[in-house]
This record gives C-alpha cells, sequence and structure tokens, in this order.
C-alpha cells in the first residue's frame, strides 16, 4: 500500500472528527507546530520510529512535540489509535497531510517571501498586499519570510508550489545559460 496514502487517510479522518467537535483549529495548530517539530529535527522521526523505545515513551515525545495540554483530548486518543495500528511511526506524515487538508478547506495559501537581507517592513507589507490582491477572491495567505545570504539579491516568492524567483542568483544563472548557448 501507498505510504503516502495511509498518512492522508488518517489526516482526513481526524480533520473530519476535528471539524464535527469544533476543534479543527485548534488541531491545526498542534499539527502546524508538530510538522515543524518533525522537520526540524530529525531525532524525533529517528526516537518515532525506534522499536526498542516504549510506546508510552513514543506517545509523550510527540505530545510534547506538539505543544499538546492534558485538554487535548481528541490528539490523545488520536495517538492511542495510531499506536494501536501500529502506525505511531506515520505521525510526521500524518501531521503535514492534517496540515495540507486543513489549508484546503480553509482556502489557505502558504507563501514564503526569500530574500537576500532582510526586507524593511514596508517592503515586506508591500509585496504581501501585491500577493493577497492577485489571490483568488475569499482566500486567506500565511505569510512567512526568510533570509537566503546566496540569492546575492532580489527576492523569491513561494505560493503553495508556484514559484517567482526574481533573485540576482536566478539572473546570473540565466545570463550564463543564454552566454553558452551562442
Amino acid at each position: 500500500m501507498n505510504e503516502g496514502l495511509i498518512p492522508r487517510r488518517y489526516a482526513k479522518a481526524l480533520f473530519k472528527t476535528a471539524t464535527e467537535r469544533g476543534l479543527s483549529q485548534r488541531l491545526y495548530s498542534l499539527m502546524q507546530t508538530l510538522a515543524a517539530a518533525f522537520d526540524s529535527n530529525s531525532g524525533i522521526a529517528a526516537v518515532v520510529n525506534n522499536p526498542y523505545v516504549d510506546l508510552a515513551d513514543k506517545t509523550r515525545i510527540i505530545s510534547t512535540a506538539a505543544g499538546a495540554t492534558d485538554s487535548d483530548t481528541l490528539f490523545a486518543d488520536f495517538l492511542k489509535l495510531l499506536a494501536q495500528n501500529h502506525r505511531i511511526g506515520m505521525t510526521g506524515d500524518i501531521a503535514h497531510a492534517f496540515v495540507a487538508e486543513y489549508r484546503h478547506d480553509n482556502n489557505i495559501s502558504r507563501v514564503l517571501l526569500t530574500s537576500a537581507a532582510p526586507l524593511p517592513s514596508e517592503v515586506v507589507d508591500r509585496i504581501k498586499k501585491l500577493i493577497d490582491n492577485h489571490l483568488p477572491e475569499g482566500a486567506k495567505m500565511e505569510f512567512d519570510t526568510a533570509v537566503d545570504p546566496d540569492l546575492l539579491g532580489g527576492f523569491i516568492v513561494t505560493i503553495d508550489n508556484q514559484r517567482l524567483d526574481a533573485s540576482v542568483r536566478n539572473s546570473l544563472r540565466d545570463l550564463r545559460l543564454q552566454l553558452l548557448k551562442k
């Protein structure tokens, strides 16, 4: 069976249950935090997939990584279900799938503005407004910025899976390719 299919099914079921109980926003927050924890710390996945680590320790680590509290009973029940079905190792993938499901259902676009150096807030606000004007009617955006000195100058805007590369690095690469063709 496709490894991507299983996490998506669990994520959809959790999303549906969370929506029915009015907890989708809270679960979205937990899953965002959890997905970011898995992305930034490969040790979490290593521990969760380690057969020698006790299941209670794995669920405690996952709950801590998500920022769950005692009042997050749906999240705790979900982890119990994963443990019972021997799917606890898929928690990171399920978190990513849940975040994608929530964003799709709530018409949220993920926007990342990457620049060679930190941009003044006025410039960021202007770019943010331009992007917002080009999003479909009623769409919301989650906006983040990042700095990558390797760009040399300019910026890259990534909206979901689309990318606009207005960096100096990209311009130099294009120029180099044009010169090599001649």
